[in-house]
């Protein structure tokens, strides 16, 4: 879902189709829909402007109506001629708002008592405003937030300069302080980037199209949207062959938990089939963790890890197999590193790299630049660490500039690179850059990694057959885009997937308790979120 600009916002709403009453009116149904589906309240009070975000928070006040026991509506004008005429025209003739014209009308018995319910709506300014708040609307900021109730604001918090990226506790200024929001159309840069709230945010595009407006800031933000592309609805006579075969080449001595934690996520974020190599002397091991699990023991090391000789059994594991994923758990012995290069080098399937996979770069970066037309599509999945031995950059110099550094070793590599973390970065060879909003500190655990890496897999394999063939090279060319741009979509799409599901074990557990195989227990809740999100049109960024 492309991040917007304001003047974008704009452009996407400025057709002669466009109709203000009637976005009014579905942004007003997405708040309420919103507050509905995630807050619990008797009680609502909705504060709403002279402008386009007051007459959605009049709409919202009447749908919401159905479901609450009061709802009532206080706006910052002396009477309806104040109004912009779209928003007068939102105003019911039986309507009776609380006019707020004058800070000391806030003090009045029944402004008190609004505020003092169990949601309280801020719909004063929106996309376009720029601080610092006057009048009226900051007294109403100061009394927002000295309520005792949910706030939700409607598409960013009044006060907030939508087209910023600067964190709001850095900024500072005169702010509501909300613990949910619903933004409209389209993410704005502060959404992404200002760290607005600890609480829920949610877009609606409200029947706009924002996807076809060009994006300044050139960064999506992934959503259920992006994962209801990569995993559409199966057919009634769907095959197992139809969504890949995943290998996953994985382990070591005391790290067979690694490779078939790879595996039972490639499995149950969707792929037909998975085979994990291995050590052969960890085979039994891995296999143990699933009977689903198909596995391959290779040759071994003194120290039981996986030889150069290896090498020679490789050409007939790749045959029949879609996606490799490589790395998680594999040691960083010496001739294991060599034989993970080799592979990588010579392997013309699409690959995943991560854990020790990428450790056996480190020293060889240069190795992972493309060799050619022919080069597979790659991803490389290194965390901050990993990044900055590999580039000979430092851990902060590559956390300073996250997006930056990623994109660097994308198109260095010419690798989709997803640089995990904090806001996780998926840098495309499209040359689309996605950031990630899903996830919490529960993540920081060992295993969350290899769940990842195999879920990657798994999305990759589903869209093995995606690659039309084209008789004309112009042709060719826009296919191959649009292909690798599906294919970085698809590796973005498991990267909230992830994420999500990390939430989710989270909230049913604790974020000291989740483990790795909770993650992939919480895999069916995070696909059921991501089609309630699709059926409503309401995508979280957070949830």
């Amino acid at each position: 879902m492309r991040i917007l600009t304001c003047s974008e916002v704009r452009e996407a709403t400025g057709g002669p189709e466009a109709n203000p009453q009637i976005l009014m009116q579905r942004a007003g149904y997405a708040v309420a829909q919103f507050c509905a589906s995630q807050f619990k309240f008797r009680s609502v009070c909705v504060v709403c402007g002279k402008g386009h975000n007051g007459g959605a928070g009049l709409i919202a006040a009447e749908a919401l109506q159905r479901v609450a026991e009061t709802v009532s509506v206080m706006i910052l004008a002396k009477q309806a001629d104040e109004l912009n005429p779209d928003v007068a025209a939102c105003l019911r003739p039986d309507a009776r708002p609380i006019w707020i014209s004058d800070a000391a009308d806030f003090e009045s018995r029944a402004a008190r008592e609004a505020l003092g319910a169990d949601l309280v709506i801020d719909a004063i300014v929106g996309t376009g405003f720029k601080p610092p708040l006057h009048g009226l609307a900051r007294k109403a900021v100061a009394s927002i937030n000295d309520a005792a109730g949910t706030i939700v604001s409607v598409d960013v918090p009044s006060g907030i300069d939508a087209d910023s990226k600067t964190p709001v506790h850095e900024s500072g200024g005169n702010m509501v302080f909300a613990h949910g929001i619903i933004a409209l159309i389209a993410p704005k840069p502060a959404h992404a980037f200002g760290e607005l709230t600890s609480g829920p945010i949610a877009v609606s595009e409200i029947g706009t199209q924002p996807a076809f407006v060009p994006n300044e800031t050139g960064v999506d933000v992934i959503t259920g949207q992006d994962v209801g592309i990569t995993f559409p609805p199966r057919s009634n006579d769907a095959h197992k062959d139809q969504f890949g075969h995943v290998l996953v080449i994985a382990g070591s001595p005391g790290k067979a938990g690694a490779a078939a934690l790879a595996g039972l996520a490639a499995m149950s974020t969707g792929a037909g089939l998975v085979t994990v190599a291995c050590p052969k002397s960890i085979q039994g091991t891995v296999a143990g963790f699933s009977p689903a699990l198909m596995t391959h023991g290779l040759p071994e090391t003194d120290e039981g890890t996986i030889s150069m000789q290896a090498s020679d059994q490789i050409a007939a594991l790749l045959t029949g197999k879609d996606v490799v994923v490589l790395g998680p758990g594999l040691s960083r012995n010496p001739e294991t590193a060599a034989f993970v290069r080799r592979l990588v080098i010579g392997s013309r399937l699409p690959l995943v790299l991560a854990g020790d996979g990428l450790n056996a770069f480190e020293g060889h970066y240069e190795e992972l630049m493309p060799h050619g037309e022919a080069t597979p599509f790659r991803v490389l999945a290194p965390h901050p660490g990993q990044a900055a031995r590999l580039t000979g950059a430092s851990i902060d110099d590559i956390q300073a500039d996250r997006m930056g550094m990623a994109r660097r070793i994308s198109r260095e590599t010419g690798s989709c690179v997803v640089l995990k973390g904090w806001r996780t970065v998926v840098a495309g060879v499209s040359d689309e850059t996605w950031i990630n909003m899903s996830g919490n500190p529960a993540l920081a655990k060992a295993g969350a990694g290899d769940v990842l890496s195999g879920m990657i897999g798994a999305a990759l394999a589903r869209h093995r057959g995606s690659r039309a063939d084209a008789a004309e090279p112009a042709r060719m060319r826009d296919q191959q885009l649009h292909h690798k741009l599906l294919e970085d979509l698809n590796v973005a799409a498991a990267v909230h997937l992830h994420g999500l599901a990390g939430d989710i074990a989270r909230d049913a557990l604790h974020e000291n308790t989740v483990a790795a195989t909770d993650l992939i227990e919480a895999l069916a809740e995070a696909f059921r979120e991501c089609d309630l999100q699709v059926d409503r049109g309401l995508f979280y960024l957070r949830k």
